[in-house]
């Protein structure tokens, strides 16, 4: 029964990644598996280290590859929170984030919760394609009086 089911998670998965232009490879649907079906963020390492928990053997450069792939092709958003930290984000409807810079955690913040107003104008030829705001926390007991 359980085997019936994780076969038919497979084939849904492998149908989704096929209707997003995506060779699904059984890595892929295994990285795929972790990521879609529930709101998450990860990193490429928590990502290596998950799909491997389980005694699978995907190699570093799958998994980083992969998720560059599930973020082209819109499966996955790409958050980078500074340059040597980007975390993937399930969570593909706009949307924005708290980081907590003590903890690392990251939290979503729904969309229509915020706005952004007065951007500035726009070099010639271009035009908006999404605004994503990073909110930085920290405690407040840290703060110096």
């Amino acid at each position: 029964m359980v085997r019936d089911y994780q076969d038919h998670m497979s084939q849904e998965l492998a149908d989704l990644l096929r209707e997003r232009g995506i060779n699904p490879t059984v890595q892929r649907v295994e990285i795929a598996r972790l990521l879609v079906y529930r709101r998450t963020h990860l990193t490429a390492e928590d990502v290596f280290r998950l799909v491997n928990h389980d005694g699978a053997h995907v190699s570093k450069a799958t998994v980083y590859n992969t998720l560059g792939v599930f973020a082209q092709k819109g499966l996955i958003r790409e958050v980078v929170i500074d340059p040597t930290r980007v975390v993937y984000d399930s969570n593909t409807v706009p949307h924005h984030h708290f980081y907590n810079t003590e903890t690392g955690e990251l939290f979503d913040i729904e969309g229509q919760t915020m706005s952004v107003a007065g951007l500035p104008p726009l070099p010639q030829g271009t035009e908006v394609e999404g605004v994503e705001v990073i909110v930085r926390l920290r405690s407040s007991a840290d703060r110096v009086a």
